[in-house]
């Protein structure tokens, strides 16, 4: 089920995690929050492909973990608006929904790429090291943001 942010907070259950995802045409960005909610890391990229290989990659990776959620980016226009990418996003959240039934957010991603590769500048990646790992980085931006959101509506 796609919620909103309220709703999404009160499925959680105290200890349980959240995954991101940042899904692009190519590639899938996957984030993981610490069991308190309160920081996101990232944790790998998936090639895109098909969807049920590319969860059953990221359960492995993800297998000691208690999920509670999913965060899927959602690539809206700079004005709002939504296009293509926005749609592929909500369809990718539907299947994520569908696939774990776990409660979803769509969480605006803009410039959530751009804020990521300028951390990992500042801390001296280099081209290579940022291509490989964009992705992800990314995918913890946008956990970062609804997390921190989230726990406004907490207090």
């Amino acid at each position: 089920m796609i919620v909103n942010a309220p709703e999404f907070l009160q499925a959680l259950k105290p200890g349980e995690q959240l995954v991101a995802f940042d899904p692009g045409t190519k590639t899938i960005g996957v984030a993981l929050s610490d069991t308190r909610r309160h920081f996101a890391s990232p944790v790998l990229t998936l090639k895109r492909g098909r969807f049920h290989d590319a969860m059953d990659e990221m359960e492995r990776a993800l297998s000691g973990e208690i999920i509670g959620g999913f965060v899927v980016g959602l690539p809206l226009n700079m004005d709002g608006t939504s296009g293509p990418r926005a749609q592929a996003a909500r369809a990718f959240a539907r299947n994520v929904a569908e696939r774990f039934e776990k409660p979803v957010l769509l969480w605006d991603e803009r410039l959530s790429t751009a804020t990521a590769e300028d951390a990992m500048i500042a801390a001296g990646a280099r081209w290579a090291e940022r291509q490989a790992r964009i992705d992800a980085a990314a995918a913890a931006v946008i956990l970062q943001g609804a997390l921190d959101h989230l726990r406004t509506l907490e207090s």
